[in-house]
């Protein structure tokens, strides 16, 4: 019994209290004139986590020309089809370099097991022509980044 009174008596000073803050929000909203907007997050909060790609070099170097070019255009359509579902964010081909890096994906996607499934359905990773790395990335999620499928222009 006593407990349900403390729970009771809690729930009863949080109402007070949020109806204290609505009550003095349109206070200074009727004072002022201008619609009070909610704290805008500091730049540190908007800050977001998303899966770095790095295609590498793989071990199959001695396909045919047919085969490859296959490949290569499974790998677009793969690239394609993970960007209109809002999974892949920016994807693009590094040019010569002295690493074994051939190009980039990022991931909105929330675990590095998500990730590696998707990389994972890349024909070229699969054949061998990429290996990968997979890190954690961090961006505020505007533009290109933002969540979900890409906007029509």
């Amino acid at each position: 019994m006593k407990k349900s009174i403390r729970v009771l008596s809690m729930l009863m000073i949080v109402s007070v209290i949020m109806i204290s803050l609505s009550s003095a929000q349109q206070t200074e909203q009727k004072e002022t004139g201008k619609e009070v907007k909610p704290k805008e997050k500091s730049p540190g909060e908007k800050i977001e986590k998303f899966w770095l790609v790095i295609l590498k070099t793989g071990p199959a170097k001695d396909l045919d020309s047919v085969t490859r070019t296959g490949l290569f255009e499974g790998h677009m359509s793969n690239m394609k089809r993970l960007y209109e579902a809002g999974i892949l964010k920016a994807a693009g081909p590094f040019g010569k370099n002295d690493f074994t890096w051939r190009g980039l994906f990022i991931f909105d996607c929330k675990t590095k097991e998500e990730a590696e499934k998707y990389v994972s359905t890349d024909p070229a990773v699969s054949a061998g022509i990429f290996i990968y790395d997979i890190v954690p990335w961090y961006s505020e999620a505007v533009g290109s980044f933002e969540h979900g499928v890409p906007k029509k222009p």
